[in-house]
C-alpha cells in the first residue's frame, strides 16, 4: 500500500490550533495597535478631568438612546478608527457607570451601525455611492434604532439588570503599575475573544452556510432594490464585513454587471448590516444581547430599507 502524501495528508488538530494561533496573532496584532494608544489616551484625558469635557458634546445624542452621556466618547473613538478603538475606551469607562443589559446592548448596536467610517465610507465612493448619504443614512439609523430599543425595553421592563462584565476595571488609586496589569489582561481577554470567533467563522465556511445564504437572498434582493446579480456581494459584505470584504466589494460592483442604483442600495444594505457573525459575536463579547444587536437590529434595518426604495420608486414614477 502505497503512503499518503504530505500534500493530501488531513491536518491535525494540532496543525489546525498552530494555524489558528498564528491568524489570531495577525488578527490580534492589529487590534494591539488600535487598543495601546487609545487606551493611553483615555488614561490621560481621565486623569487631566477631560472625560467628562468631551462625553458633554455627545450627551444629547446619547440621551437620546437612553445612554451616559460618557459613552458618546466610545461612539466617537469607534467612528473614526474601529469597533476595537470603542471597546477600548468601553473598557476604561463601562465598569464605573453601572450600566443595564439594555444599555449596553443600545450602545453595542450604535456601535455596530456606526463604526470604521473612514474606510467603509471609502469603499462605499470606490463601488459608485455616494459615500455621504451612506454615511448619515448610517448615523441616523443608529439614533432611531438607540432610540426606539431603549424605549422598548424601558416601556416592558425588558434587560433591566446589571451584567456582571467580564471586562476588569482598574482599582481606584492603585497606581499606574495595577492599571496597566488590568488593561494587559483585558487585552488578553480580548484576544480569547477574537480566537473563538475564527473557530466560529471556520465552523459556518464548513459547513456551507455563505452558499446557502447567497441562495437563500437571491429571492429576496428584488424586495430591496436589487437584483439576484447583487447576491454575492450582498453576502461578501454582510459576513465578512465592508473593511474585510472591501476589495471584492468593489471589483463586484464596478465589474457592469450592477446597475448604479442596485449598487447604491447594496451599500446602503451591508452599511446597516455587515459582518453580522463577527462584528455580532465581539458586541456580544462586551454583554450586547442578541435579541438587540441581531434578530431586531435587523429586521428595524430591512424594514428601513424596503420603505426607502420603495418611496424612491415612487417618487421616480411620478
Amino acid at each position: 500500500m502505497s503512503e499518503i502524501s504530505p500534500v493530501g495528508a488531513i491536518p491535525s488538530l494540532r496543525d489546525r490550533l498552530a494555524a489558528l494561533a498564528v491568524e489570531t496573532w495577525q488578527t490580534s496584532r492589529e487590534l494591539i495597535k488600535i487598543i495601546i494608544p487609545v487606551v493611553i489616551i483615555t488614561k490621560i484625558f481621565e486623569e487631566l478631568g477631560l472625560i467628562h469635557t468631551l462625553a458633554s458634546l455627545f450627551a444629547p445624542l446619547m440621551e437620546l438612546m437612553g445612554l451616559p452621556g460618557e459613552l458618546g466618547l466610545v461612539w466617537g473613538t469607534a467612528m473614526m478608527t474601529s469597533l476595537y478603538g470603542g471597546i477600548a475606551v468601553f473598557m476604561s469607562l463601562a465598569p464605573d457607570l453601572h450600566l443595564t443589559s439594555a444599555q449596553i446592548t443600545v450602545l453595542a448596536s450604535a456601535l455596530l451601525y456606526c463604526h470604521s467610517l473612514p474606510v467603509e465610507l471609502m469603499v462605499a465612493k470606490r463601488a459608485g455611492a455616494s459615500a455621504l448619504i451612506v454615511g448619515l443614512t448610517r448615523f441616523f439609523a443608529a439614533l432611531a434604532y438607540g432610540a426606539f430599543f431603549s424605549f422598548s425595553c424601558l416601556r416592558f421592563n425588558v434587560l433591566q439588570n446589571q451584567p456582571q462584565l467580564l471586562f476588569k476595571a482598574p482599582v481606584a488609586d492603585g497606581g499606574l503599575l495595577s492599571w496597566t496589569v488590568d488593561q494587559v489582561q483585558n487585552i488578553l481577554f480580548i484576544i480569547v475573544i477574537i480566537f473563538c470567533i475564527l473557530v466560529v467563522m471556520k465552523m459556518l465556511r464548513r459547513f456551507g452556510v455563505l452558499d446557502l445564504l447567497e441562495r437563500l437572498l437571491a429571492p429576496v434582493l428584488p424586495h430591496f432594490g436589487m437584483t439576484s446579480g447583487a447576491a454575492p456581494l450582498t453576502v461578501v459584505g454582510m459576513l465578512m464585513g465592508i473593511g474585510y470584504g472591501g476589495a471584492l466589494i468593489i471589483r463586484e460592483a464596478q465589474s457592469g454587471r450592477l446597475t448604479r442604483e442596485e449598487v447604491f442600495n447594496s451599500m446602503l444594505l451591508l452599511g446597516l448590516c455587515h459582518s453580522l457573525f463577527e462584528d455580532t459575536l465581539l458586541m456580544a463579547a462586551i454583554g450586547g444581547k442578541f435579541i438587540g444587536i441581531l434578530w431586531v437590529r435587523m429586521a428595524f434595518s430591512l424594514i428601513f430599507l424596503y420603505l426607502w426604495v420603495y418611496f424612491r420608486q415612487r417618487v421616480s414614477a411620478k
